[in-house]
């Protein structure tokens, strides 16, 4: 099985042992040993994967790589967290997923929330089975834990991605900006309710309607 491993919090190590790992198109920045390399078109498993990114302009280029030895991937200077999945799912905004190891399943399910803010259409990434994935953030993430007694509003700027049995509403009219007076473009929080985790980045991006 890949072994992940963060170098000073910017740089993903894998170790291959005959195995493989896929990642972020244009992302290897060296390796060491025997490798052989594939692009997968899409990004996800399946051909209802492909489609469904090419309809929504989310496409992602995906590399295979399989071997042994040691291959080392950044993507411009961005922290790296990994998550561990054992068996859940994994939903995280494919400009912030770097690579995941071989075995896990990769697609896209249908949000409605974020594309308006973001630009990158109705749908996120999918991830799931068992396994590691690295996920990347501006500065270092966070994981916030969303419980039936604390529900979580977040930042459409700061999200990176979430796991567990969540559910997500859109709440109108406040950012945490127009409440001291100082919001700008669109005005809404995304408000997460039920069991899990939700990784938020330091860094907000930008966003159709200006900075949130």
């Amino acid at each position: 099985m890949a072994h992940f491993r963060v170098e000073g919090s910017k740089v993903l190590a894998v170790d291959l042992a005959g195995d493989a790992v896929r990642a972020k198109n244009g992302s290897m920045v060296a390796y060491e040993g025997q490798m052989s390399f594939k692009k997968l078109t899409g990004g996800g498993n399946g051909l209802r994967g492909i489609v469904t990114r090419r309809l929504t302009g989310e496409q992602m280029a995906v590399m295979e790589v399989t071997g042994r030895g040691t291959c080392y991937f950044a993507d411009g200077a961005r922290d790296i967290s990994l998550v561990r999945l054992g068996g859940d799912k994994l939903h995280v905004e494919a400009s912030n997923l770097l690579a995941t190891e071989g075995g896990l399943r990769t697609g896209t399910t249908f949000t409605g929330l974020r594309g308006t803010s973001q630009g990158n259409g109705l749908f996120t990434t999918t991830v799931e089975g068992q396994g590691l994935a690295a996920v990347m953030s501006d500065g270092p993430a966070l994981a916030l834990r969303v419980d039936a007694q604390n529900p979580l509003q977040v930042d459409p700027g700061a999200y990176i991605a979430h796991t567990g049995k969540l559910t997500q509403k859109l709440q109108s009219g406040v950012t945490f900006r127009t409440v001291i007076g100082e919001g700008s473009g669109e005005a809404f929080q995304i408000r997460f309710e039920g069991e899990g985790l939700v990784y938020v980045q330091p860094s907000e991006r930008n966003t159709i309607g200006g900075e949130l």
